[in-house]
């Protein structure tokens, strides 16, 4: 029985050799097509050329929103909130009525004032009609010098009278259009401050409203100190420009460098700068924060590169340089400035050698690439 065992595993493990050698020779064969490992292997990148070209000699910083004006408006006389005619944050054009006070008294005061110049009126033709008649009197000799000059000093004192009447009825009027309160700018109205009828006094509080002029705008920022010279510098050639862009936004706001602090901060080391912007479509407003980017000049002839294509080593920054044959190997490079993401190569590469920009965490030097931007 032994024996009987023994014959059918020796004849099942010839089957199983029979049953294999089929998958071999498949196998052998795959290996004799003409794929060679190069090719299995190369590595998909994107690549680029260094180039050399101007880039901006920039200083930035964070700045802070500030009204091109702002204006606290006050009531001129004292007296009673009767409408309010804006709403809180509406941007409103110079000459918008903003506000109405109860006028009922100053047009009372007005009328006063109208009436006692009517009175005053009648009595200086009265007391001219006398001056007339004492002077033929006195001409004829009939009435003494005294008694003349008194009616002469009479009428004379009757026309001060009108006149007093006169400038009081311009005050009254003036008093009532301060009943009417106007806006003094154009701007974004603040914060509802008063409401009607609430009382008020003669310059003096509550405010009244408080209007920002935000078209345009300043921009404050500050910079070192050791940039001072060189802003000086350069203004004195040209108007520099500035860049702000609001947080959250990726479109900067152009203006110019207009203000230069008269002094240095010695608690900070810094200078204080200020830009004014357009700012048509307020995205800068007041109190926000904002990127700010100072050009002061150009510098020509710089070779640059794509930031992403500098990788940086325990032995310092490098780059993937594509060589002839399609490999690559890296190459040390010492960077310098970055600027709208071109980063400034001072040394270790030349104008027009080929670099890998996307794809770096799958290379080593020897490793064969193709290129997938068709550089």
């Amino acid at each position: 029985m032994q024996i009987c065992a023994r014959k059918r595993t020796i004849q099942n493990l010839r089957f199983v050799a029979l049953a294999a050698l089929p998958g071999l020779l498949l196998l052998a064969g795959c290996t004799d097509r003409g794929d060679t490992p190069a090719k299995v292997s190369a590595v998909p990148v994107v690549v680029t050329q260094a180039k050399r070209q101007a880039i901006p000699v920039e200083l930035t910083a964070i700045g802070t929103g500030q009204a091109f004006k702002t204006v606290s408006v006050e009531s001129q006389i004292a007296g009673i909130v009767k409408d309010v005619d804006y709403r809180p944050g509406e941007f409103v054009a110079r000459g918008t009525l903003l506000l109405t006070l109860d006028d009922r008294p100053f047009l009372a005061a007005l009328a006063q004032s109208q009436a006692n110049l009517a009175r005053d009126k009648a009595q200086s033709q009265l007391d001219e009609a006398q001056v007339g008649r004492y002077k033929q009197l006195f001409d004829q000799g009939i009435v003494p010098r005294e008694q003349y000059d008194q009616f002469l000093a009479t009428a004379s004192s009757a026309r001060a009278t009108v006149a007093a009447d006169e400038a009081a009825i311009q005050t009254a009027r003036i008093q009532l259009s301060y009943c009417s309160i106007y806006a003094p700018i154009g701007g974004v109205t603040g914060a509802q401050l008063v409401y009607p009828g609430a009382a008020v006094k003669a310059n003096d509080l509550p405010v009244l409203v408080v209007i920002n002029q935000v078209s345009p705008i300043y921009v404050n920022f500050s910079v070192p100190q050791q940039f001072l010279g060189s802003i000086k510098s350069y203004m004195a050639h040209s108007r520099l420009p500035v860049r702000a862009t609001p947080r959250g936004d990726s479109r900067p706001e152009p203006g110019n460098l207009t203000f230069v602090n008269n002094t240095v901060d010695p608690t900070t080391g810094t200078i204080q700068l200020m830009g004014t912007f357009a700012n048509a479509d307020h995205r800068l407003w007041p109190g926000q924060f904002s990127n700010v980017t100072l050009q002061l000049a150009e510098q020509q002839n710089a070779l640059v590169v794509p930031s992403q294509t500098v990788q940086t080593g325990q032995d310092g920054d490098y780059v993937f340089v594509v060589q002839p044959d399609k490999t690559v190997k890296t190459q040390g490079v010492k960077v310098g400035r970055t600027v709208n993401g071109q980063t400034e190569i001072l040394a270790g590469l030349n104008d027009g050698q080929t670099v890998v920009t996307d794809g770096q965490i799958r290379l080593v030097t020897g490793t064969k690439v193709y290129f997938t931007n068709g550089l």
